[in-house]
């Protein structure tokens, strides 16, 4: 019994960290890793179930394109390929919701997706959304996280593109 404790807590936060509004960060961030009270070494991640991906899977930016130099704020459109969009917490064969990587490389793949400024979630199932940006240049990067949070196996994120906001 305890030992499932992990990872319904770890279900629990992921769960909570999607917010219906896509253009700000979660209130709570998502636990970076869950680990097992008891275990060998203390802080040791637990292996948390991944879902599957099928072969082409992909995502991909529709808008903005690499290299592009766009105004605040920014038009982002999410595009999905053998796969289909799907709220968080909706366990759906082969689904999964968008996450925007913005400024940071992608997070562990066997872990529940960071919720933060650098972490935008889009639990709700959104396919694009409009972004408040100060100007810079960004990097941004999708990856699908599947009803819990968590990459799917094998994972399903972009190439990074990067863009100009003035």
């Amino acid at each position: 019994m305890y030992r499932t404790l992990p990872l319904l807590a770890a279900t629990l936060v992921a769960l909570s960290a999607c917010s219906s509004e896509t253009s700000a960060p979660a209130e709570e961030p998502v636990a970076d890793s869950v680990t097992e009270a008891g275990s060998e070494a203390e802080g040791t991640p637990v292996a948390l179930p991944r879902s599957a991906s099928p072969e082409g899977a992909r995502v991909f930016f529709i808008t903005p394109a690499d290299g592009d130099t766009v105004q605040s704020p920014v038009a982002i459109e999410f595009g999905i390929e053998n796969m289909e969009v799907a709220p968080a917490g909706q366990d759906t064969t082969h689904s999964g919701h968008h996450h925007l990587i913005i400024n940071a490389e992608l997070p562990p793949l066997d872990q529940p997706i960071p919720a933060d400024d650098n972490y935008r979630h889009f639990g709700d199932g959104s396919t694009s959304a409009s972004l408040e940006l100060e100007p810079g240049t960004y990097m941004l990067q999708m990856l699908l996280g599947d009803y819990l949070h968590i990459p799917h196996e094998p994972p399903v994120y972009s190439d990074p593109i990067t863009i100009t906001v003035e």
